[in-house]
């Protein structure tokens, strides 16, 4: 049955009350949620492990640094790999593959495992759950509501941290670290089968159209042979040609520096520095998904109706700003000026994710919009685990934290700049600009 829509609303008429499409986000939200899981617990291991086996602070920043551009570079390929053999088997091998790794944490007996297991398979499989598996999940289930969808699945990592980081903190404090790797684990376990029964996909592959299609809704054709790695190579080298490209590229990986590698990673032990107990700061950092998810959503119904370029200007402006006072906030208590940082911080965690996701489709087309969104994405996480260990370092070398709160805070207000740099339209790169053309599905010639 074929959906038509309201004109003014977007929102499918005559059409089955409950659409198969909202199912598929669920589940693919809970994935997330999982692939979020054990990354958001790193902060709160941190210490134990060092404790436990002696390990510096360079070792474990090193094995999240390793973990973080993993699962960068692994965004990209898993894009690649949904697209020729399907969403459904990637995830459920993924979910796996992050039960796996977790799983193993337990016996581990060496730095050596530590970074085998974190850095390599909880890596990879949560690479393959990043934000380039919502975003292909929502361009391929939803017309209407798409930035809102996207939103929502951006807002997976933070109630990630929402659900598991207060729980995982107080495991560590408590019986021990290993069973809040083991709490990864079992959830992980648990979502296979219900991916496997659940998701879909494509929508015609239950016999319906995405979430707001009109009438004249028709699948764009998928005339795509080549292998997954050639595809994302390929689209990273056609891509490369365009400025809009690089600067979301630059902008991307300045949020992953100022996001995952160093408040994500860093924030309990910096907080601790400063006489803060772990389990407040891990729920102040909870806190932070709550408000995220809040600011996530929003940032969806907004880049629906607002210029996307405009919209990241003012995320990374004022995160630059909130970032540069973080040092003067930090303090054995929760003041109020301190809570305000968490609320507006919040807020902008990765508000910034669905203009960046829109700004790939209008920019790139559809057709490639997953494979360029997940090399940027890979920015944002190389980003990440250069300032996780960036800031390992100077917590080390400089026995506080003071010069990377204002290094992430300079940078982003650089991205700020930059956005603004973005053509408002595709093809106005300049002479030769390859967007247009990468948009359009591709035959493979050999």
């Amino acid at each position: 049955m074929t959906a038509t829509t309201d004109a003014s609303t977007g929102t499918p008429t005559g059409a089955p009350r409950f659409h198969r499409a909202w199912l598929v986000a669920a589940i693919t939200m809970g994935a997330l949620i999982a692939a979020a899981g054990f990354r958001s617990s790193t902060g709160a291991l941190l210490e134990p492990l060092e404790n436990e086996f002696g390990w510096s602070r360079a070792t474990t920043s090193g094995a999240v640094s390793l973990n973080l551009v993993v699962y960068g570079l692994t965004a990209p390929f898993a894009a690649a790999l949904m697209e020729r053999f399907g969403v459904r088997r990637v995830v459920a091998a993924a979910l796996a593959l992050v039960a796996l790794g977790a799983g193993l944490t337990l016996v581990m007996t060496s730095a050596w495992q530590l970074w085998l297991l974190w850095g390599f398979a909880v890596g990879i499989g949560t690479g393959s759950l990043a934000l380039v598996f919502g975003a292909i999940v929502a361009n391929r289930w939803f017309v209407a509501h798409r930035g809102v969808v996207v939103g929502v699945f951006s807002a997976a990592s933070s109630t990630g941290q929402l659900v598991f980081l207060p729980a995982i903190a107080h495991l560590a404090e408590g019986p021990g670290w290993r069973w809040a790797a083991g709490l990864v684990t079992a959830f992980a376990l648990a979502l296979v089968p219900l991916v496997w029964w659940i998701l879909r996909d494509h929508p015609a592959d239950v016999g319906t159209t995405p979430y707001g299609a009109g009438p004249d809704w028709t699948p764009e054709p998928v005339t795509e042979t080549r292998g997954a790695a050639r595809v994302a190579v390929d689209t990273l080298r056609e891509s490369a040609r365009s400025r809009t490209f690089w600067i979301l590229f630059v902008s991307f990986w300045i949020c992953g520096w100022s996001t995952n590698g160093l408040i994500g990673t860093h924030f309990i032990p910096a907080a601790h520095d400063h006489g803060m107990p772990a389990g407040t700061s891990a729920n102040l950092l909870a806190l932070i998904g709550v408000f995220d998810i809040i600011g996530t959503i929003a940032s969806g119904w907004l880049t629906d109706r607002v210029d996307s370029r405009y919209l990241l200007f003012g995320y990374y402006f004022f995160r630059g700003l909130s970032l540069l006072v973080v040092p003067a906030l930090l303090g054995p208590d929760v003041h109020p000026s301190l809570f305000v940082f968490i609320l507006f911080y919040g807020l902008d965690w990765v508000a910034t994710v669905p203009p960046t996701v829109a700004l790939c489709r209008q920019h790139f087309g559809a057709a490639r919009a997953g494979v360029v969104f997940g090399w940027v994405f890979a920015a944002h996480m190389v980003g990440a685990g250069v300032a996780a260990s960036y800031a390992g370092w100077i917590r080390t070398a400089y026995g506080d934290y003071f010069a990377a709160w204002m290094t992430a805070g300079g940078l982003c207000l650089g991205a700020a700049v930059l956005c603004l740099l973005i053509p408002r339209r595709a093809g106005e790169d300049g002479p030769g600009d390859p967007e247009q053309a990468i948009g359009e599905p591709v035959t493979d010639s050999m």
